[in-house]
């Protein structure tokens, strides 16, 4: 089972980057798949999740309103739309996946099955 996040980068704030994850190995449905973000010296933060089966999705409160959750089921792909980003924003940001179901809250960090290698998104002026 695989996990290949892209898209991260270096932008200002105010603009917006996609990040991508493609998976490869997984039984597309049975699993749900998210976002965590690490920003340098703090505790690794889960920001989203979608749901493969009802594409529930779920958004921690620092992001909600800015970020969006998307997937391609042909594709077994998902998306994290970033707008408004904020320096805060600022971190390595991991796609995961797990049998978990994606509800109304964020799944704790050690209860994630797979991890991708992540990918640093910075926001600076």
């Amino acid at each position: 089972v695989q996990l290949q996040a892209f898209g991260g980068g270096s932008v200002q704030p105010g603009n917006a980057l996609r990040l991508s994850c493609a998976a490869s190995g997984f039984t597309w449905g049975h699993v749900s798949y998210g976002w965590f973000r690490q920003a340098p010296g703090k505790e690794r933060e889960g920001v989203s999740c979608i749901s493969t089966t009802d594409g529930n999705t779920y958004y921690t409160d620092s992001v909600k309103g800015r970020f969006t959750a998307s997937k391609d089921n042909a594709k077994t792909t998902v998306f994290l739309q970033m707008n408004s980003l904020k320096p805060e924003d600022t971190a390595v940001y991991y796609c995961v996946a797990t049998n978990l179901h994606c509800a109304d809250y964020m799944w704790p960090a050690a209860t994630i099955d797979y991890w991708g290698k992540g990918t640093l998104v910075t926001v600076s002026s």
